[in-house]
């Protein structure tokens, strides 16, 4: 049986990507220290025999000995602007001294190790849509830059084992993934709005809502973290739905799906927010075979049902 560690299993893309793994019969090590992720996201995983749970910071030494480990996946990490606002210094230091440490474990036991990188390494792009070979327009003094230029370093520490031919490495890009499990408090603009859909209150838009992003259902983006795992590819590679869409449009199919007309508060913009969003997925077409399925209003609908089922039930 294949053994996988999953850092971050707690959050969002990271108990989604568990048990998407035990499915496929590999026994998993999940390690969270549960800073922004939550125990109930594994509560599927941790009735399965084979999945086994450490609580643990990845920036601070694993005095486990851990072994016979054939995947590393590096998912730990605050990811949204007000958790990572929240937690700076954890953000920087799981994204350049923790990946360091999960790069080392990985060498040590020659596992195929996976970072979870992010669209947010291009900043607020001057080419669109976004290429992997864009270096990016990132302001890195700014507040986002905890979040931002860690990931961008922790690309670079990963580029370098991979050149000194250290650990078998692979860099993906991540673009805005919502699903069930979508924290309603976490900041994500579609967290956001369809808890205020939810709860009948005015939607916020931060901003002139003019805008783009582009989305990913949870299921699709998985899908691609799992080809990449099993691939040789070192990338980076955009993982990413290309539908791009307004904010205001966003709140309009959100108002649709939860049949709201909820009136619109329009906020001050964030600093160094970005004006568009949309990634180029050729590689993942071509080399890993990858490209989303699920359309927009539909993973809206599921995560909607989810989160309301969640919300009135808690």
């Amino acid at each position: 049986m294949k053994r996988a560690i999953v850092t971050g299993a707690a959050g969002f893309i990271g108990s989604h990507l568990v048990d998407r793994l035990l499915e496929d019969g590999y026994k998993v090590i999940g390690i969270d220290n549960l800073l922004t992720g939550n125990n109930l996201n594994l509560e599927n995983a941790k009735l399965n025999k084979d999945f086994e749970f450490k609580l643990h910071d990845v920036s601070e030494d694993l005095n486990d000995n851990l072994s016979n480990i054939d995947l590393i996946f590096h998912a730990a990490s605050p990811a949204s602007p007000p958790k990572y606002f929240s937690f700076p210094y954890q953000t920087m230091e799981v994204n350049t001294l923790g990946t360091y440490k999960m790069l080392k474990l990985a060498e040590k036991n020659n596992s195929r190790f996976i970072f979870f990188s992010t669209s947010e390494i291009y900043g607020d792009p001057q080419i669109h849509p976004q290429i992997e070979d864009y270096w990016g327009n990132v302001n890195p003094i700014g507040p986002r830059s905890i979040y931002d230029e860690a990931k961008r370093f922790g690309e670079t520490i990963t580029s370098q084992f991979v050149r000194d031919n250290r650990v078998n490495a692979s860099i993906i890009r991540i673009f805005n993934t919502y699903g069930p499990r979508l924290d309603p408090s976490d900041g994500r603009v579609v967290s956001t709005l369809l808890r205020q859909a939810i709860k009948n209150e005015e939607f916020t838009v931060n901003g002139d809502g003019t805008q783009t992003r582009s989305f990913c259902f949870i299921d699709d983006l998985v899908d691609g973290i799992v080809k990449m795992s099993k691939s040789n590819e070192f990338g980076p590679i955009n993982l990413g739905n290309p539908f791009e869409i307004t904010i205001n449009e966003l709140v309009e199919l959100i108002s649709k799906i939860s049949n709201t007309k909820n009136k619109i508060k329009f906020n001050p913009a964030m600093i160094d927010d970005p004006t568009r969003r949309k990634p180029d997925i050729t590689k993942a077409k071509q080399n890993l075979g990858w490209e989303p399925k699920i359309v927009l209003e539909h993973g809206l609908e599921i995560t909607y049902n989810h989160m309301r089922n969640s919300l009135l039930n808690a």
